[in-house]
């Protein structure tokens, strides 16, 4: 078992599949050692498993869970392009989330995603981060998460 399947074990996660892209877009970009994400909706099997506004139909709870799974996808977005296990750092994370007017919890739900990674990489999963607060996201998805890390050279 590689290094990263072993750590997402440890917290009884898989890495999935690459989802599909809805559009005209690929689900990563590698440029010399660094790989680019497109946004990762939170779709497991092919669906989301839950949509709407968080803090309205979605908790600020279930939604950190669903930018848990966008980062799973992210990762699996990488692997089109490189091995995971060759990831060295986690460069920086954004994360869009689809709130209700007034929402300012921005940050707690990204930080589904941002813990995953420092439970994977520790220290080297540390990143820069943003944290969006947005009015709609595709398919009425409740977060969606874009990344950016480093490989070996």
């Amino acid at each position: 078992m590689s290094d990263v399947r072993a750590k997402l074990a440890e917290l009884g996660l898989t890495l999935p599949v690459a989802t599909l892209p809805l559009a005209a877009y690929v689900p990563a970009v590698r440029t010399g050692n660094i790989v680019f994400t497109a946004g990762q909706l939170p779709m497991v099997d092919g669906k989301l498993p839950m949509t709407g506004k968080v803090g309205a139909a979605v908790t600020v709870e279930q939604a950190k869970e669903l930018a848990q799974i966008c980062a799973l996808n992210a990762l699996a977005a990488v692997q089109t392009v490189a091995e995971v296990d060759d990831i060295v750092r986690v460069i920086r994370v954004v994360g869009y989330v689809n709130g209700i007017p007034g929402f300012i919890t921005q940050p707690a739900v990204v930080n589904g995603a941002s813990e995953l990674f420092l439970h994977i990489w520790g220290d080297a999963g540390k990143h820069a981060r943003s944290a969006v607060g947005i009015a709609e996201l595709p398919l009425d998805a409740s977060v969606e998460v874009e990344l950016t890390v480093e490989l070996k050279k």
